[in-house]
């Protein structure tokens, strides 16, 4: 599965972004939908994810309650709401599919199709 992440931008703290998964050619076919991010210097982290299975999502401690993962099955898009963003959530944020098991959701290494990073900057 080809994925197309865009949506990432500058936004003061506490403000909001809605970042976009676009898959191409087929549709959401895998099980499972994440994203991650990586900030300079730092290894790249778990921080949403949407299983079809069991249509649950799934958070980071560091996002709960202010991101909120969604999947549009019809326009073979997921998206990723952040809101009340803080300069901690800067980062490169990409998006990722693959038919894990429940266990490997926040594992980057358990999805097999990945997006291009887009960069979501927050400045206090």
């Amino acid at each position: 599965v080809q994925l197309q992440a865009s949506g990432g931008g500058l936004v003061q703290a506490g403000g909001s972004l809605r970042l976009s998964c676009a898959a191409f050619q087929r549709p959401f076919s895998r099980n499972a939908i994440a994203w991650f991010r990586q900030a300079p210097g730092k290894e790249r982290e778990f921080v949403a994810a949407h299983r079809r299975s069991n249509d649950r999502s799934y958070y980071a401690d560091s996002v709960r309650g202010r991101f909120t993962i969604s999947r549009d099955n019809a326009k073979n898009t997921v998206y990723l709401q952040m809101n009340s963003l803080q300069p901690e959530d800067t980062a490169v944020y990409s998006c990722a599919a693959g038919n894990n098991i429940l266990s490997t959701t926040p594992y980057a290494s358990s999805y097999d199709s990945w997006g291009q990073g887009t960069q979501v900057t927050v400045s206090s």
